[in-house]
C-alpha cells in the first residue's frame, strides 16, 4: 500500500511558511539542492527544474501524487502557474478556491481522509503531503512517514508544520543528514 508522507520543511521553532507564505527565510546551501535534485526532485516545481540543471522530464523518485493545501498552491497561481508539479498527480484541498482552471490539477473541496484513504489503495508511489499547516494537521492519522528538513532559523511566527487540535502522535526516527549549512533531514516512520 502507499504511504502518506509529509515532505516537509521547518524552522528551529517549528513554522513552514512565514506569515506571508515566504520561505525564502530557509537556506539551502548548493550540496542540498544537489542531494534534493537526485533522491527527491519531484518535489521540485517544474517550472524552476532548469534553473537547477535538471530536466523537466527528470523521472520521479519517490511519489508520482501530490496533496497540498490552497497555501502552498496560491503561490504558482500568483505568478501564472497552474499546474505547478505537472510531472505528478495533484489535488489541491480547499473549500475556498472554487475552481481550478487546469485539468492536471484536481480540487477537493472537502473530505481529505476520504481523498487521501482513496489514493492509498491505488498502485504507484507514495504520495506526497506538501503542506499546509492546517492540511497537515487534519491528515495527521493518515500520515505514514515525516521527511523534516530542520533549518538553522528561527521565524518567530507565520505557518506552523500542524496548525490543529492537540493531538500528541508518535513517530520514531529511522535515518539523519546533515548538508554544510547545517540542515539536517530526518526521517520519521509513525511509531
Amino acid at each position: 500500500m502507499r504511504k502518506l508522507v509529509y515532505f516537509v520543511g521547518v524552522s528551529l521553532d517549528g513554522y513552514i511558511a512565514g506569515p506571508g507564505g515566504e520561505i525564502d527565510f530557509l537556506p539551502v546551501a548548493d550540496d542540498m539542492w544537489a542531494w534534493l535534485g537526485s533522491e527527491y526532485p519531484e518535489t521540485l516545481p517544474t517550472h524552476i527544474r532548469p534553473h537547477l540543471g535538471l530536466a523537466v522530464d527528470k523521472p520521479n523518485e519517490k511519489f508520482d501524487t501530490l496533496v497540498m493545501g490552497r497555501g502552498t498552491y496560491d503561490p504558482a497561481l500568483a505568478v501564472g502557474i497552474t499546474s505547478p508539479y505537472s510531472h505528478m498527480k495533484q489535488y489541491v484541498v480547499s473549500s475556498a478556491l472554487g475552481r481550478i482552471d487546469d485539468p492536471a490539477v484536481e480540487l477537493v473541496e472537502d473530505d481529505p481522509i476520504g481523498l487521501v484513504r482513496k489514493l492509498k489503495q491505488q498502485d504507484g508511489m507514495d504520495i506526497w503531503l506538501a503542506g499546509g499547516g492546517k492540511l497537515a494537521a487534519q491528515l495527521l492519522g493518515e500520515i505514514d512517514e515525516l521527511v523534516v528538513k530542520s533549518y538553522p532559523v528561527v521565524a518567530g511566527t507565520g505557518t506552523p508544520a500542524f496548525a490543529g487540535e492537540f493531538r500528541p502522535t508518535l513517530f520514531a526516527p529511522t535515518e539523519r543528514i546533515e548538508f554544510s549549512n547545517s540542515v539536517q533531514v530526518t526521517w520519521f516512520t509513525r511509531a
